[in-house]
């Protein structure tokens, strides 16, 4: 079953609701790039539990509507955020007073720290809109692993130990099912996003992913993926990360600041994937753990933003 959401300018009219298996479904966002993201849902006969909601008003209402069609008067009882970005945390304000709201603590350090919900700089185009959202943490904190039981259904929230797409990124699997909602582990198809985590530990992460063999895969961004698809999702991850390491090392080497190490890299393959811009996020995080030195977002933003030569694009 897949289940439509209306447009209009705030968001798109083909953003759906998909149904994976029996009461388990994924929220898929088309467009898929910045601030445009997956959030998914499991469902129980005495509650619900939400995978991340979406960055602005508009579009989580949209969800969490499509969502109470396909699973009626059941209660959002629990909601997860699989790590701290906006896009994926921003809705949750818009969840009822009673739902429980679970993350990594790292994530919750990274919402309470949230700048950009109270006024998005002019780095994208358009600006986004947030709407009525305001900074909600969760509830209950976890470092490792925690078990949801909804009836006979066990959703397993895990983390991969180390920092990969951010600090606290959790994954949430259903083992009977094989569904495994990978947060921004996962960006199917377009450019992934590196700089609040690490290049080498999200490198890591893809044999931890892999490890689950799950059968349907919901990334944080792009197409749900099953698993003949899953391999190759990750080779291209790997490729991916490798070049921003080699272009990162190469640009250390010489003594080049990241932006001028960015400038002069081929994209190769990587050039038809949306978001090419955040190559300068990833290289500065690559500097910076590689020096010791701080990662300065802002400057990583700006020099985001003359690689692009102007505005991020974004949707929202």
């Amino acid at each position: 079953m897949t289940t439509s959401a209306s447009g209009g300018a705030a968001g798109p009219a083909n953003a759906a609701l998909h149904q994976l298996t029996e009461d388990v479904y994924a929220w898929v966002q088309p467009e898929a790039t910045w601030w445009v993201n997956n959030a998914g849902a499991v469902a129980g006969p005495e509650g619900v539990l939400v995978i991340d909601t979406c960055a602005t008003e508009a579009r989580t209402r949209r969800f969490l509507d499509a969502l109470r069609a396909a699973t009626g008067d059941v209660p959002l009882r629990y909601a997860v955020s699989t790590h701290l970005h906006g896009d994926h945390t921003h809705g949750n304000s818009l969840l009822p007073a009673t739902t429980v709201l679970i993350a990594h603590e790292e994530t919750r350090r990274g919402i309470l720290a949230d700048f950009i919900i109270d006024g998005c700089p002019p780095l994208w185009e358009p600006v986004p809109d947030w709407g009525a959202v305001t900074r909600r943490p969760p509830d209950l904190t976890m470092t490792s692993e925690l078990a949801v039981n909804l009836g006979d259904r066990r959703v397993e929230l895990r983390h991969p130990g180390y920092p990969a797409h951010t600090p606290g990124d959790v994954v949430a699997w259903l083992p009977q099912e094989r569904v495994l909602f990978t947060g921004d582990l996962i960006f199917n198809g377009l450019t992934p996003m590196l700089g609040m985590g690490s290049v080498t530990g999200a490198l890591r992460s893809l044999d931890w992913v892999a490890s689950f063999e799950p059968a349907r895969v919901v990334p944080g961004h792009g197409p749900i993926c099953d698993e003949a698809a899953l391999p190759e999702v990750l080779a291209a991850h790997e490729r991916y990360y490798r070049f921003v390491l080699e272009v990162a090392t190469d640009g250390l080497h010489d003594g080049v600041p990241p932006l001028e190490a960015v400038q002069r890299a081929d994209l190769g393959e990587f050039a038809t994937w949306a978001d090419a811009e955040r190559l300068a996020f990833n290289v500065h995080r690559v500097y910076a753990d590689k020096t010791g030195e701080p990662f300065d977002l802002a400057k990583a933003a700006l020099d985001a933003v003359t690689f692009n030569g102007g505005p991020m694009p974004t949707s929202v």
